[in-house]
């Protein structure tokens, strides 16, 4: 069984026993048959490991209990926004969350929960779009006339951050239709300029 993208799989375990030895299970006249003995343990070997995953085939399907590589193989599919060099611990919240980020993907909640689950750190986003209300007719519109997004990362070190990633986050949490940008800078400070230390990315 494919265990993820790293393409590894189940396999023996050194000093795993079966619970259901096949020795047992053969017709009397092969009960002292030494070779019959040997040849199906050589396949109890190779079987034990089958019935250890169904015994607990509940915990593969949960992202805090399951294998490391099952986790990917699970990201897969719940579709998980993921790398592949995220931390283990990450890649299973990344796994719990998926449906609800699912149902949130497109609006300003779901872009701030996609990017805090990505770089643990809240963004900054700043939209065109408005609402408002007016008690007579032709207000108004809210926002601004041209449709942008704009979302800035603010972390003690810039560099430890890889701006196309964040890039790559935003381009798939956002609402499809709409232009953004993106910026990777320092946390903001009483006497510092906006723009300072920033790394936009387009």
């Amino acid at each position: 069984m494919s265990g993820g993208p790293g393409g590894t799989a189940r396999g023996t375990v050194p000093g795993l026993a079966t619970p259901h030895p096949l020795g047992a299970a053969l017709p009397a006249v092969y009960a002292e048959d030494d070779f019959g003995q040997r040849f199906t343990a050589g396949l109890d070997v190779v079987l034990a490991p089958l019935f250890n995953v169904l015994d607990s085939l509940e915990a593969y399907f949960s992202p805090a209990l399951a294998p490391a590589d099952f986790v990917d193989y699970l990201a897969t599919w719940v579709g998980a926004e993921l790398q592949g060099t995220e931390s283990l611990a990450l890649r299973r919240r990344a796994v719990a969350s998926a449906v609800a980020l699912h149902r949130v993907r497109g609006t300003r909640q779901g872009l701030a929960a996609a990017v805090r689950l990505a770089f643990g750190v809240p963004p900054e986003i700043t939209e065109s779009g408005g609402a408002a209300w007016s008690a007579r007719p032709l207000g108004p519109f809210p926002g601004t006339p041209a449709a942008g997004l704009h979302v800035v990362l603010r972390v003690a070190d810039p560099a430890s951050v890889d701006p196309h990633r964040l890039h790559a986050v935003v381009g798939a949490a956002r609402p499809a239709h709409l232009p953004f940008t993106t910026a990777v800078t320092l946390p903001r400070t009483p006497d510092s300029p906006t723009s300072e230390g920033a790394r936009p990315h387009e």
